[in-house]
């Protein structure tokens, strides 16, 4: 009977290990950057897995990868899970490439077992998740997901002036299949958390409802440049002046509406840069972010307003300059309870949640019915070499991953 089978959670973690030494640096993290030679390692190594599963392997003009598995109806449309193999520079060993080889391990269980699906299986490597060497994040899926355009992404350079097209073109994973959608029976995407609810509530299984929506921000103040020694702070048009009460309220905001709303300020640059000169200009780089597309609106309207009248009080100029909008993404509801039942059968401690981080299943989620399943991280900890998660955790959510495609193929 499937309800009975598990994966082979040691087997799973000795090909987590194994991949972790491509690109492996001095403080236990990885550094395998998408379209690097390690990227190309890791990429190789997983083809030849999934051939040793039996698995046929193609690759579209982005460099995704699709791993086949066959079902009883070959004209099904497909059950697909996977994620990325890309790293940031001091990565972890677990964002992302566990999504990855849980899907492998999936389609090893059933290829040692003899457990024939209806429809296929696939395990996908989405392309530059991590947009750490070509930004922005997640192309791969994007222009899968008709979200993106090709061509402006093979445009792209990194910080060395190589163009995307042309490394995917080097590292020999520009394949021939269009990037395109196609009939999808459903999509999922296993992840470590990135955050610290699981182990904080510990629970071993977060059930993805969606994700949260993300609104970048270039807030942009302009005062008056003098000289810090002889200008009276009580004449000064000095950007910070209006920088601090607006990041304070950016704050206020995330807590007004808690338990999901966040503020960021991930980059401030002061022009023109010198010790002892009021700046000129102040530009703050602001990211906001919650699940609620209303309350998300209201935070970007009272953002807004509050940039706007702080700035005329003390005669600077504000703006705000929106670069990018990550809508809310809820996931489908019965790929979400495929994920539910599953934990539930299995007997694992679980919650439902929304991702905090986007993920290549909010592109997928445009094109095909999708969810997620997070399992936890030690301390909320990633992006960071010191990215771990507990062996019995990563195998309680690949056994979830199993048995949701299981149901899923077969309905």
């Amino acid at each position: 009977m499937t309800k009975d089978i598990r994966i082979n959670g040691e087997r799973l973690w000795d090909s987590l290990m194994e991949m972790a030494q491509i690109g492996a640096t001095e403080r236990g993290g990885c550094n395998r950057q998408a379209l690097t030679d390690e990227d190309k390692q890791g990429r190789d190594l997983f083809a030849n897995w999934c051939e040793d599963a039996g698995c046929t392997v193609s690759v579209d003009e982005m460099g995704n990868m699709f791993a086949r598995r066959p079902g009883r109806n070959s004209d099904a449309p497909p059950v697909i899970t996977g994620s990325h193999l890309d790293t940031q520079p001091t990565g972890g060993k677990f964002d992302g490439v566990y999504g990855v080889l849980a899907g492998l391990e999936v389609l090893r269980t059933l290829d040692e077992t003899g457990i024939e699906t209806e429809a296929p299986l696939e395990v996908v490597v989405w392309t530059n998740e991590e947009g750490a060497r070509f930004a922005p994040a997640m192309v791969g899926s994007g222009v899968w997901a008709g979200e993106m355009q090709r061509d402006e992404v093979y445009a792209i350079e990194d910080k060395s002036g190589k163009r995307f097209g042309e490394e995917l073109e080097r590292i020999g994973y520009r394949g021939d299949l269009t990037a395109q959608p196609r009939p999808i029976r459903a999509a999922f995407e296993a992840h470590i958390e990135q955050g610290p609810i699981l182990e904080a509530e510990a629970l071993q299984i977060g059930i993805l409802t969606g994700v949260q929506g993300a609104r970048w921000y270039d807030l942009t103040i302009e005062g008056q440049p003098v000289h810090a020694g002889p200008t009276p702070m009580a004449v000064r048009r000095d950007p910070f002046m209006g920088a601090l009460p607006i990041l304070d309220y950016c704050y206020e905001l995330a807590a007004k509406y808690a338990p999901w709303g966040r503020a960021t300020f991930g980059d401030i640059k002061a022009e023109p840069g010198s010790r002892n000169t009021v700046p000129e200009r102040l530009i703050v780089n602001v990211d906001l972010r919650h699940p609620d597309p209303a309350v998300l609106d209201e935070m970007d309207r009272l953002f807004r307003a509050f940039v706007a009248e702080t700035c005329e009080a003390k005669t600077l100029q504000g703006r705000v300059e929106e670069l990018w909008h990550m809508p809310v993404t809820e996931f489908d509801p019965e790929c979400v309870d495929a994920v539910r039942s599953a934990a539930a059968e299995l007997g694992y401690s679980c919650m439902e949640m929304v991702s905090g981080a986007g993920h290549d299943a909010l592109y997928v989620a445009k094109v095909a019915p999708t969810s997620m399943i997070f399992v936890p991280c030690k301390d909320g900890v990633s992006h960071n070499e010191a990215e771990d998660a507990k062996p019995d955790d990563l195998e309680a959510g690949c056994n979830v991953l199993l048995h949701a495609m299981l149901k899923m193929a077969n309905a």
